[in-house]
């Protein structure tokens, strides 16, 4: 095992399509690469450049995208981890195979099935971990959990006392609430659990597409969540109502119907384009990638050949395209001429609600990502059986089962910093716990800066988190009610949109409505259902910032600013529901987000748009710091920050071990 010590940092400018090919001046005029680990492939420098920039050569538009693939692959983390590039060699095996058991036989820390209660489990033995995580939650329990695997010593220090974070479950009077995550994909399609999946659907309360990075995850653990399929939600725009069903053709008879043929042709033109992309957005599994040059072995060489093979059956057309993944998805959309104000609403609507920012700020790979996934043949969406909770709890038996341990109600008051270097984290009970390698911050930027001494932290670290925007926060109602009198029929998710001209990111403009007990009726009592509805992190903090919880003035505006919520939740029901008969109704505001999430002003999480910004890497200026969530790469978002948890995982051992776990499960 080396330790972090042995890292230098990463050069922290972002990485263009060409960087790839400046790096072959670092090597000898004979570039040779080993793909396979039986073929190399070898050509002169000066042959390599004709094969790129000779504008005759048929191959110029593959050549650009290996081009954005390697950027990609190897420079997608342009302040990750810190490293030293000469620390190890490179070994590319000539043929995999499984080295890793499935199970450990470290004994099974015994776990219930669900987390709901509220009792504070006692700080669990020694005061010292190998890796000290704070905060349990995906990214630090995805974290934490490879961490194990990799037969570490890790302990997750949790402040609440139930772990999930922003994807928490929480009980009360019998209904079991998520407090985010309800629209999920990619538990039961394992052929997909290696698809890459860096777009952002929400882990604080916003709705979550493909599960995939933490899928895999909970593969590697030998962990799996039972979930219902369905595959339509119900849309309330300006121009109707209409139940909107995922697939290739099922939307072009909304659009027919709520749009025009212009808006049809236009949605087919956009599909065909963006569709042959897809190969190159889903050709790296997540948990391939580390934050050094290692990835090199365990991402780049690894996948070459299907890689090749994907991008070959692109066509010149989809290479090209391809290489367009990390801009703006409103450059594709520009590209192509589309003008139908229907579509253009429409997918700043999704773009909005992955992102928190619209077409002209969201990762092309992340929407065409997205694209494949819904709009692909015999497509379906799925939710956990038993609620978001129960993959929270999955993730947490994984970890303790390999020897991990979690400590709830454990909250930490600073990180200690000794020579530079992080050596551990105070807790607000006064004790120390010693990190002999590594702390690793689940926390928001924000709340990560104020968790550090003053004096030790550079003014340029201080001030670029303090310059990055911040995405609003959030409106909330949870309701427990009578299904007498409620459809049937009921879906489990409705989304409402008052004004297009508004903006689909202007506050109480949006609002989206789960209600999962239709799916998973243990979720509430007998014949009774769940509901939570929330505007999409639209909600100003300043509005509430300074109040006071108890003064009638924040709860006058606690009235006024969740009136749009009911008002969507009586439009979603119809006429048999109704406010008084709710047995449960809680509504929670950017100050309930604050205090309960622990999130700095309660907001979603840094509002980076692509093509002006990058999202942090994963290390520190301080050594032996390290932070994984949505305040690093990839992003915000349930896949998101668990690809963070586990590209902070890897990089934390040697490639060897990685390699050996992508081996033993098979990726």
């Amino acid at each position: 095992m080396h330790d972090s010590s042995q890292y230098l940092p990463v050069g922290s400018r972002r990485w263009e399509c060409c960087d790839c090919f400046n790096l072959c001046n670092s090597f000898e005029s004979e570039f040779k690469i080993d793909f396979s680990g039986n073929n190399i492939i070898s050509f002169s420098r000066k042959g390599f450049y004709d094969l790129l920039f000779n504008p005759h050569n048929t191959a110029v538009t593959y050549c650009r995208f290996i081009s954005a693939f390697i950027s990609m692959a190897l420079a997608i983390l342009p302040h990750a981890l810190q490293f030293n590039p000469f620390s190890f060699k490179f070994k590319f095996p000539p043929k995999r195979r499984a080295i890793l058991a499935r199970n450990s036989s470290a004994r099974e820390t015994s776990f219930n099935s669900h987390l709901s209660s509220k009792e504070k489990n006692p700080f669990p033995g020694k005061l010292e971990a190998d890796v000290v995580v704070i905060g349990s939650g995906i990214g630090g329990l995805c974290c934490a959990g490879l961490l194990a695997r990799y037969q570490q010593d890790v302990l997750v220090l949790e402040s609440h006392d139930l772990p999930g974070g922003a994807a928490h479950s929480f009980e009360i009077k019998g209904y079991k609430f998520d407090s985010g995550p309800s629209l999920f994909s990619g538990f039961q399609s394992r052929a997909l659990y290696s698809c890459r999946c860096d777009w952002r659907l929400a882990v604080n309360d916003e709705h979550v597409a493909a599960m995939i990075s933490n899928m895999r995850v909970l593969d590697a653990l030998g962990e799996s969540v039972p979930s219902a399929t369905y595959d339509s939600w119900m849309v309330y725009v300006p121009e109707g109502e209409f139940l909107s069903r995922i697939g290739p053709t099922e939307f072009l008879k909304d659009l027919e119907k709520y749009a025009s043929l212009d808006a049809v042709r236009e949605w087919r033109k956009l599909l065909d384009a963006v569709l042959p992309m897809s190969a190159a957005a889903m050709a790296l599994p997540p948990l391939s990638i580390r934050g050094d040059w290692g990835v090199i072995s365990t991402a780049a060489a690894r996948y070459a050949p299907s890689l090749l093979k994907s991008f070959i059956q692109m066509g010149p057309q989809g290479a090209l395209g391809a290489t367009k993944l990390l801009r703006p998805f409103s450059e594709i959309i520009d590209s192509l001429e589309l003008k139908d104000p229907f579509v253009r609403n429409w997918v700043d609507l999704l773009c909005f609600l992955l992102a928190g920012v619209k077409s002209n700020g969201t990762l092309s790979a992340e929407m065409v990502y997205m694209f494949a996934e819904w709009y692909k043949p015999g497509c379906t969406l799925e939710y956990p059986l038993h609620g978001s909770g129960a993959v929270v709890d999955a993730l947490v038996r994984g970890m303790q089962k390999f020897g991990g341990r979690l400590s709830l109600g454990t909250h930490v008051q600073n990180v200690v910093v000794e020579n530079g270097r992080a050596i551990g984290v105070k807790l607000r009970s006064g004790q120390f716990v010693r990190a002999k390698k590594a702390v690793v911050s689940n926390a928001s930027m924000w709340d990560t800066l104020n968790l550090l001494p003053e004096e030790v932290i550079p003014k340029s670290y201080r001030d670029r988190i303090k310059r990055t925007h911040q995405c609003e926060s959030f409106m909330h109602l949870h309701l427990g009610f009578e299904a007498e009198g409620i459809p049937e029929d009921l879906g489990i998710h409705h989304i409402v949109v008052n004004d297009w001209n508004r903006g689909v990111d202007a506050d109480q403009n949006v609002v989206l409505i789960s209600v999962p007990s239709v799916l998973s009726q243990d979720l509430a009592p007998p014949g009774k259902h769940i509901l939570h509805a929330y505007t999409p992190g639209t909600e100003p903090f300043g509005l509430w910032e300074g109040l006071d919880r108890r003064s009638s003035e924040y709860k006058r505006l606690k009235a006024e600013r969740s009136e749009v919520l009911w008002r969507a939740v009586e439009r979603a029901l119809g006429p048999g529901f109704s406010r008084e008969k709710c047995e449960v109704k809680l509504v929670g505001t950017p100050l309930t987000h604050q205090r309960f999430l622990r999130r700095n002003r309660g907001t979603y999480g840094p509002a980076i748009q692509a093509g002006k910004d990058n999202f942090p890497g994963h290390s520190t200026p301080i050594l032996q710091l390290y932070c994984c969530g949505d305040s690093t790469f990839p992003g915000i978002g349930v896949p998101a920050v668990a690809a963070s948890g586990a590209i902070v995982a890897n990089s934390l051992v040697s490639v060897s071990q990685h390699s050996q776990l992508l081996d033993a499960i098979g990726i």
